[in-house]
């Protein structure tokens, strides 16, 4: 912990004696922030606990009170109302939100794949995307990959009226594909595999990304307007969060000790525990990738943002919505300042190993 201190000195010494931004003194008191998760303590969050219980948001002078999320949808709204001063939600979610006019934007990207694909059992004869044809796939409606299943099937060269589509709420479609009521289930991997391998099922996914239709993971949100009246603030909040998301890429395992200290609730059974260090390994995995690699963590690919925007309003969006203005949507200004060396990426590479056979 010594070189932690040493670290916290060291940034209070440069920021003190920035021109450009003042981050809010710890001597003058800590600024008190609330923060939403996007759901229930899991994997894709757990950097928020390592951030408040590590000191990284202290050390830039926040005291940072994290929330227990119950969706991403609800979470941008709280956020957009001001209920909370920043939150986090999938990326798909909040281009929605802001299509339909929700005044938030993203600050920050967390993780880089939303894992939309389809889930099968490890040793099902599924083995490329033509092979679900003739096949029961279990889908939800209400699930955010649902809308993009026929242009799943345009793009990875299959014929979408050969599969049987099995509708099913989304509370049973997973455990229908343990029982092998369907050959497949239409899902997000990053909730999926980490709840049924925790359980003893054995799990791969066909994901869209590998037909070329890709979406972000989870972004950091905050109010439009708050770019404006407290930029100081939010460059603090992101920079503490970029730092703990580096930290738990690093060293998981600590950081899933981090976490569970936090969460004692989730702690008190080995599946969920399990299910936590498989969500963090996925999103790990997810965040090797070159807007993290060359650009630095928190780097939203402009490009990307857009082709997914426009993926979105056509395909998932009815009524009253427009394409967000993608300044205002999402800004880079606060990230890509922390990157991983040549060494640590080695060290992350082989931390993520062992989950890179979920996906298919």
């Amino acid at each position: 912990m010594g070189n932690f201190f040493k670290r916290r000195d060291a940034v209070k010494a440069v920021a003190a004696g920035a021109a450009a931004l003042t981050f809010p003194a710890i001597s003058q008191g800590m600024t008190k922030v609330t923060f939403t998760t996007s759901w229930l303590p899991e994997g894709p969050n757990l950097f928020a606990y390592v951030a408040r219980d590590m000191g990284f948001w202290k050390k830039y002078g926040l005291d940072v009170s994290v929330a227990r999320g119950s969706g991403s949808g609800a979470a941008a709204q709280a956020v957009g109302a001001s209920t909370f001063m920043f939150g986090m939600g999938a990326t798909p979610t909040v281009i929605g939100q802001v299509a339909r006019g929700l005044p938030i934007s993203c600050i920050g990207q967390i993780n880089y794949d939303a894992l939309m694909g389809i889930g099968l059992l490890a040793d099902s004869k599924i083995l490329k995307p033509k092979d679900l044809e003739g096949k029961k796939i279990g889908a939800s409606v209400s699930s955010g990959e649902y809308p993009f299943l026929s242009l799943y099937a345009q793009k990875a060269g299959f014929d979408f009226s050969k599969v049987e589509i099995v509708q099913l709420d989304s509370k049973v479609r997973d455990r229908s594909l343990v029982e092998k009521l369907v050959d497949g289930v239409s899902a997000f991997g990053s909730s999926t595999i980490p709840s049924l391998v925790s359980n003893g099922a054995n799990i791969r996914f066909l994901l869209f990304k590998q037909a070329g239709l890709e979406f972000y993971g989870q972004s950091l949100t905050t109010q439009t307007s708050r770019l404006k009246s407290d930029p100081n603030l939010v460059e603090a909040f992101v920079s503490g969060a970029m730092e703990a998301i580096k930290f738990s890429m690093l060293n998981p395992d600590e950081a899933l000790n981090i976490f569970l200290k936090a969460n004692e609730d989730v702690a008190m059974t080995s599946s969920a525990k399990e299910y936590v260090r498989i969500g963090l390994g996925l999103t790990n995995l997810t965040n090797l990738v070159p807007e993290v690699t060359q650009k630095g963590f928190g780097y939203a690919d402009p490009a990307k943002i857009t082709a997914q925007s426009e993926l979105i309003l056509k395909y998932a969006i009815s009524g009253n919505a427009k394409m967000p203005v993608l300044e205002d949507l999402v800004t880079n200004h606060y990230v890509g300042k922390l990157k991983l060396s040549d060494s640590e990426q080695t060290q992350v590479h082989k931390n993520v190993e062992q989950f890179k056979k979920y996906i298919a």
